[in-house]
């Protein structure tokens, strides 16, 4: 029998992220906060990963993320939810080194057999990223679940956080956008054939860049794109540096606009774009319809945004082509304007 996993599950991927909003409800602190010295990033800064200096110029990096199934076919679903996880320690410009497995499996509706395909799909994922898939914990669950908690380790000096950004530097993104309509178009079962490898394909890239870019020291700020949409991300990102960004929409790159226009006149809006916008949008300047379903589309294993200090842009470009990726400027930081993002 063929299993469709996307159909056992209400969400898909990060479009499942509980909104901004309702997360600040959750993490609220009703105590006395404890003071621990050698954490250097935890939950107040809303950064990728928790880090912890080890007082010898080096610091862990550990995170968690898992989510219900993106993709159909349970090999790319481990695969692609594991690839999701290990981003957070390249967003933080460390190396990871271990991971565990987060396993929810409904055992009486998916037999064992294709958990274990997922479970072999975090394995693949884990050898491109050159570390272990160590072990892990299983629960007895009504929808499947599946990610990873992932530990790396950073240079202190080489540690990017979210925040840091100056006035005049430049953002970049590493992967174009557009997987939440294109995994939504799947969902509802209008997704056309030949388009079936355009999302997989970007989800299952990992963001190993991300170690490359930790060493560079014009790279002011940085965090990868997930399940709060570009314009999430990006106001945290503002937010953290205490600047205003000016976008050019023209300029985001996209996976194909005409593939994912077409989709959009399908209606394939995932549920978690106006849950987005309901959260944040009171932080945005003026948007358009249309440029909200793109910009506060959830990613899923997004790419890495980057802020480049001002004069670098060719040094980060040419870096970048060493590396095979051809990426353009979309924005910039002005001063804190009334609104933490402006889309022009």
């Amino acid at each position: 029998m063929d299993y469709k996993l996307t159909q056992y599950s209400h969400g898909a991927g990060c479009g499942c992220k509980i909104a901004p909003k309702v997360l600040d409800t959750i993490l609220k602190h009703h105590q006395e906060k404890t003071n621990f010295p050698n954490l250097i990033v935890g939950n107040e800064e809303r950064d990728d990963a928790a880090v912890v200096d080890l007082g010898d110029g080096t610091a862990i990096i550990s995170t968690t993320d898992f989510f219900m199934p993106i993709v159909d076919d349970a090999e790319d679903f481990g695969r692609i939810a594991s690839v999701n996880a290990i981003s957070d320690i390249y967003a933080m410009g460390g190396t990871p080194i271990l991971a565990i497995a987060i396993l929810g499996w409904p055992i009486n509706q998916i037999p064992a057999e294709v958990a274990n395909k997922v479970i072999e799909g975090g394995r693949k994922a884990c050898k491109d990223a050159g570390i272990p898939l160590a072990g892990g914990h299983s629960i007895d669950s009504p929808e499947p679940i599946f990610g990873l908690a992932v530990t790396g380790r950073v240079p202190i000096d080489q540690l990017k956080k979210n925040g840091g950004a100056s006035l005049g530097s430049s953002l970049f993104l590493t992967k174009p956008l557009g997987v939440g309509i294109l995994t939504t178009a799947q969902k509802k079962g209008k997704r056309k054939l030949e388009h079936d490898h355009i999302a997989k394909n970007s989800m299952c890239e990992l963001n190993s860049i991300g170690q490359i870019l930790g060493q560079l020291p014009y790279v002011q700020a940085m965090t990868d794109v997930t399940g709060f949409g570009l314009l999430g991300h990006l106001s945290e990102m503002c937010e953290a540096s205490n600047l205003t960004a000016h976008i050019q929409f023209d300029d985001v790159p996209l996976l194909d606009k005409d593939i994912l226009d077409y989709y959009l006149n399908e209606q394939c809006i995932p549920g978690g774009t106006k849950r987005n916008w309901a959260s944040y949008g009171h932080k945005i300047g003026t948007v358009s319809e249309y440029h909200k379903s793109i910009l506060c589309d959830p990613q899923t294993s997004g790419g890495l945004l980057v802020a480049i200090e001002k004069g670098n842009e060719d040094a980060f470009k040419a870096k970048m082509l060493e590396h095979g990726m051809e990426l353009s400027s979309f924005g910039s930081f002005v001063a804190k304007e009334d609104k933490w993002v402006e889309v022009h």
